[in-house]
């Protein structure tokens, strides 16, 4: 089971129409074009995703265009406001010292270290950081993708094999497993676990 996903301000967004994409950009752009298609008579279940997380974003779509880009600004003020919030009052980033504790062999080892123990030590934690970035990023496109996937695809051809694929890290097993699947739904799955970034294309 997924983890809820966090609140956050939307930077990039794709809007479904059944197993068609409909729209991909900025959220007032996608929400532009879903209004314009449900003004035009558009029965297929609309859904939008946000390209980061693919946590559905839900927008009123009541009264004129000008009423549902009004709430979509407002909503894009409460998210600026909200960020701008949570950056007040952080510390200032510095170097810190505290108490280490090591065996002979591992003082040894760091004292050969060119730069001396302290720059080897930032090194290590720097570097193994990094890996971890990108376990993180691995799991976030694979939680990512998978919550796109029970949305949209939970009832097509290939659905389990394309979640142990998915999960396996498998992509050329996923690629086979999506091919029945509407073009737009196996393209943007894709495109979702290789890691797909607002702005790219897919």
């Amino acid at each position: 089971m997924l983890s809820p996903v966090a609140s956050a301000a939307v930077e990039s967004c794709t809007a479904f129409a059944g197993h068609s994409r409909l729209a991909s950009g900025q959220l007032d752009d996608v929400a532009r074009q879903v209004k314009a298609a449900l003004d035009r008579g558009e029965q297929r279940t609309m859904l939008i995703f946000d390209d980061a997380t693919s946590g559905q974003i839900e927008l009123d779509m009541r009264g004129t265009m000008d009423d549902v880009l009004a709430r979509v600004a407002e909503r894009a003020a409460r998210d600026e406001g909200a960020r701008a919030e949570r950056k007040v009052g952080r510390p200032k980033l510095g170097v810190v010292g505290r108490e280490v504790t090591l065996l002979p062999r591992h003082w040894d080892w760091l004292a050969e270290q060119p730069g001396g123990a302290s720059v080897a030590l930032r090194r290590l934690i720097d570097a193994e950081r990094k890996a971890s970035g990108f376990k993180d990023m691995a799991r976030k496109a694979q939680e990512s993708t998978y919550r796109f996937m029970s949305a949209v695809a939970g009832n097509l051809e290939g659905f389990e094999a394309a979640s142990r694929a998915l999960f396996a890290g498998d992509r050329d097993a996923f690629v086979r497993a999506t091919q029945p699947w509407p073009a737009d739904v196996r393209d943007h799955a894709c495109w979702l676990m290789t890691g797909g970034k607002a702005g790219d294309e897919h």
